[in-house]
């Protein structure tokens, strides 16, 4: 079955991963860094939490939707074995690959700038987001196939009603608060490796394998009410920074994540739903990027940070080393060496087949 491509999603999840690599620098300059695994500055930028809070609640659920997404696309031209494998290769070999030769360099580049012991041991890192993708896989395939078995039913039709309304996509947020009463999170943007993420995670996960399933009712709808839910995500944020000192409830954080979602949504669909050469070049670097960009910003910070120079230029500096070094590694090693562009989530490429190489990546990945 052949489907349109979302040129949007593509871009949102491009854009996500850089956002993602902008947000692993910002923490080197927060007081907290060493707390979970960071390489601190000794010199801080607190200043920049406050911009870094307003996207944390949405950065990663964002990324959640949109690999729920990606799966509805495959499914489209594949049976349940074929996507299985497909996700194997995609997901879970650069996940395993990654815990076992990726993620410990960072570690080691930490263990390096602090003068300890050195060790080596396997752990999943960041990784541990494709972790939970292919988690979510396993556990929504009979689902989203007996989903596509039924389309244009009662069913897909009553949704597609309901997202008509502005109220429709909002409503799924009831999950979301749920699932913050239920699990009570400490913090609610700490999704790596704990019951809260992963729960958001799989709700995100199906609600955007769900928004694409049911057609055009729910683009639209995001298209001509964004401004709206713009403003709602505006009013969550003022009334975090001023009424809780940036910890609101988690109900709050959870209606003000989705309503950031919905406007990039909104926006995205009007703006970026178009091809080009960028994008089609940035959507199958993000992947492999986000896989080796710990161990890039480590070294970054390793070399700048004992420099005697100012900290706003620090922070420019490893921002330019980790984007340019992630740049080189993936356009000159990555992309080029075969036998490496399965271990990072590249398709292999054949010989005198050099446009395989170039197709688009389904978004499958944090990202």
């Amino acid at each position: 079955m052949k489907t349109q491509r979302r040129y949007d999603i593509d871009w949102l999840r491009v854009m996500a991963i850089g956002l993602l690599l902008i947000y692993h620098i910002a923490i080197i300059f927060q007081p907290w860094a060493m707390f979970i695994g960071f390489i601190r500055s000794d010199e801080l930028m607190e200043g920049l939490w406050k911009p870094m809070s307003m996207l944390n609640v949405w950065r990663i659920p964002l990324l959640f939707y949109v690999s729920g997404m990606g799966v509805y696309f495959a499914i489209q031209k594949r049976n349940w074995k074929e996507l299985l494998l497909e996700r194997g290769k995609r997901i879970l070999l650069p996940y395993i690959f990654g815990i076992i030769a990726i993620v410990p360099l960072h570690f080691l580049i930490f263990q390096e700038y602090y003068n300890l012991s050195l060790g080596y041991y396997a752990h999943q890192g960041h990784l541990w987001f494709l972790g939970n993708i292919f988690a979510y896989v396993l556990l929504m395939l009979p689902l989203f196939f007996y989903l596509k078995k039924i389309k244009n039913s009662r069913f897909m039709k009553g949704l597609s009603s309901l997202m008509k309304n502005p109220a429709g996509p909002l409503s799924v947020s009831i999950l979301f608060v749920v699932e913050t009463i239920l699990v009570r999170p400490q913090v609610f943007e700490m999704y790596a490796q704990t019951w809260h993420g992963f729960f958001l995670g799989l709700m995100a996960f199906f609600f955007g394998f769900l928004f694409v399933y049911i057609g055009q009712a729910f683009w639209q709808t995001v298209l001509k009410w964004k401004w709206l839910y713009f403003g709602l995500a505006i009013c969550f944020y003022i009334i975090r920074l001023t009424l809780f000192n940036m910890e609101a409830p988690g109900y709050l954080m959870a209606l003000e994540s989705n309503c950031w979602i919905f406007t990039v949504f909104g926006f995205g669909y009007k703006y970026l739903n178009k091809p080009g050469r960028i994008l089609s070049y940035l959507s199958q670097a993000a992947y492999p990027v986000y896989i080796i960009h710990m161990f890039v910003l480590y070294a970054g910070a390793l070399f700048i940070l004992p420099l005697e120079i100012p900290v706003l230029l620090k922070f420019i500096l490893i921002s330019l080393f980790t984007f340019l070094v992630c740049f080189l590694i993936y356009e000159f090693i990555l992309r080029r060496i075969n036998i490496l562009r399965p271990l990072f989530g590249l398709k292999w490429m054949y010989k005198n087949d050099e446009k395989k190489a170039e197709q688009l990546s389904e978004p499958v990945q944090p990202n």
